[in-house]
């Protein structure tokens, strides 16, 4: 091993760190470490008696975690909150360095593999998600790891899981792996901790307690639009596919069954070979998958099982390791924008990580597929490369675009949305536009004339059709603006008072 490598890679790991926290501080202060602000915020507010989930922060987020939370953060209060922006980018950076060497103990790993390992967590999405918003998932990540890994002593297993539970609900079905891997003691010992954290909560914090235990724990759409890119867990997907509130329930029930127990399935015989990492971080990733919301910053687990796929033996594993890698440290709806216009294939790459926490859950590091002769691995693999290619070209129906949104009056004044002035519309027509292309989506606003009573949107052919508002302007005219991912299948009806169809839009021109 050359000292000179590993020294190479910590002072690349150094300067990426120092880099990473001069672009948080480079925000604008109102946008800086936002999370933390929540945090601070709500432990100050109930210091001084106010109801937790009443509070709301300048920035408008809401605290959302149990009120065992907010009693960690009351000590934190005594700082002033500029010192506590200071020091909690190095705090963050300081569980990665530890998640590394978790990682790289489980494995036997060299000091070199260690500090690679800290190299690309660091630079990952999820990672940098939590430093620019001050989160704390990363901690909640590193103590489910050592706990789940047995790195800490006996006496005390399962103990930093409940902690973790209690912070954050997900660390939970570490506490099934548990049961499912005969660590009987374990699980007791978490499920005591994370019900003394919780009777903690109530006996200093009693009304906040009863009102997170009776109600606000389920009303994950107070954290904001659980249909949105950031989301990857299963749920976010299929609301991004467009499934109806009647039908998500059932379908989502059934694939999280499906996918909790094929990673726990899995977990338990990784950890009856003694793979403990690897059986931790397929349960982490169950969590990332299964929960309701997972923003980027949950999705560290994910980033493990991309480098544990890498560190594996087999060269389909390794490369399935580089691609994951590469999701969730690009973001392939971005970078590959251009490559097609079809929306099969801008939902395939905006819903990447989705599909890759889901694979790694199915697949256990490739348990599913031991099985398989070796001599018959092309079919598979082949049947699996037809389906994506078929998601890829197939024109989705307009519940599957993933950034559809039709702007209303509330957004008049924003020239981002409404830059068409009426003085630039051509007379005659009912409808006049003007397309606007950006990185992630394209934007259509423009005027109608008298004659014109609705606009109707399709997505796509076969797709169910959205109305878009139409609005009456600071000008006088009737306006409207809409964005969706691609407007290559997309169809716009201007409609008559009676419903009929007086002039139909299928181009779309971005414009110079």
């Amino acid at each position: 091993m050359s000292q000179r490598g590993v020294a190479g890679l910590w002072s690349v790991f150094g300067i990426a760190a120092v880099v990473s926290a001069a672009l948080v501080w480079l925000r604008p202060a109102g946008q800086r470490l936002s999370d933390l602000h929540i945090y601070y915020g709500a432990a100050q507010a109930v210091g001084e008696g106010r109801p937790l989930y009443d509070y709301v922060a300048q920035n408008g987020g809401p605290f959302t975690y149990p009120p065992f939370a907010v009693l960690l953060f009351r000590p934190l209060t005594l700082l002033p909150e500029t010192a506590l922006q200071v020091a909690w980018p190095a705090l963050t950076c300081a569980a990665v360095v530890a998640l590394a060497v978790a990682v790289g103990r489980g494995l036997s790993a060299s000091r070199l593999a260690v500090a690679a390992i800290a190299c690309g967590l660091l630079v990952s999405a999820p990672v940098q998600s939590n430093l620019r918003f001050g989160q704390v998932s990363i901690f909640i990540v590193l103590l489910a790891l050592v706990d789940a890994m047995g790195l800490v002593p006996r006496r005390y297993r399962g103990v930093l899981v409940g902690l973790a539970a209690a912070i954050k609900l997900t660390p939970l079905l570490f506490v099934v792996y548990f049961l499912v891997t005969g660590r009987w003691r374990d699980a007791a010992r978490a499920l005591g901790a994370f019900a003394a954290a919780a009777a903690l909560g109530a006996l200093l914090l009693p009304g906040d307690s009863l009102r997170y235990w009776t109600g606000t724990m389920l009303q994950t759409s107070r954290i904001g639009d659980l249909a949105s890119l950031g989301n990857q867990s299963v749920q976010g997907m299929l609301m991004r596919a467009g499934l109806s509130p009647a039908t998500l329930p059932l379908v989502w029930a059934v694939l999280i069954a499906a996918v909790g127990a094929a990673a726990l399935w899995r977990a338990r015989t990784l950890d009856a070979h003694g793979e403990r990492v690897r059986a931790a971080v397929l349960v982490g990733c169950a969590t990332v998958a299964a929960s309701p919301v997972s923003w980027t910053h949950h999705q560290v687990w994910t980033v493990l099982a991309a480098m544990l796929l890498v560190a594996a033996e087999g060269a389909w594993r390794r490369a399935a390791g580089v691609v994951l890698l590469l999701v969730m440290t690009l973001s392939l709806g971005v970078v590959l924008r251009g490559l097609s216009p079809y929306t099969g294939w801008q939902f395939l790459l905006e819903n990447a990580r989705s599909l890759g926490v889901v694979t790694v859950c199915l697949a256990g590091f490739g348990g599913a597929v031991v099985t398989v002769r070796r001599r018959a691995w092309p079919r598979p693999v082949a049947a699996v490369a037809a389906g994506l290619v078929v998601l890829a070209l197939t024109p989705l129906p307009a519940g599957a675009d993933p950034t559809f949104k039709a702007y209303t009056a509330a957004d008049l004044a924003n020239p981002r949305y409404f830059y068409y002035t009426p003085a630039g519309a051509r007379l005659g027509r009912p409808v006049d536009f003007q397309v606007r292309r950006e990185k992630t989506k394209t934007r259509v606003n423009g005027v109608v004339a008298g004659g014109v009573a609705a606009l109707r949107w399709s997505s796509a052919p076969g797709g169910a059709p959205r109305t878009i508002p139409l609005l009456t302007s600071a000008a006088g005219a009737r306006a409207f603006s809409f964005r969706s991912a691609s407007l290559a299948h997309g169809r716009l009806d201007a409609l008559a008072p009676d419903g009929a169809v007086l002039a139909t839009f299928t181009s779309f021109t971005p414009e110079t």
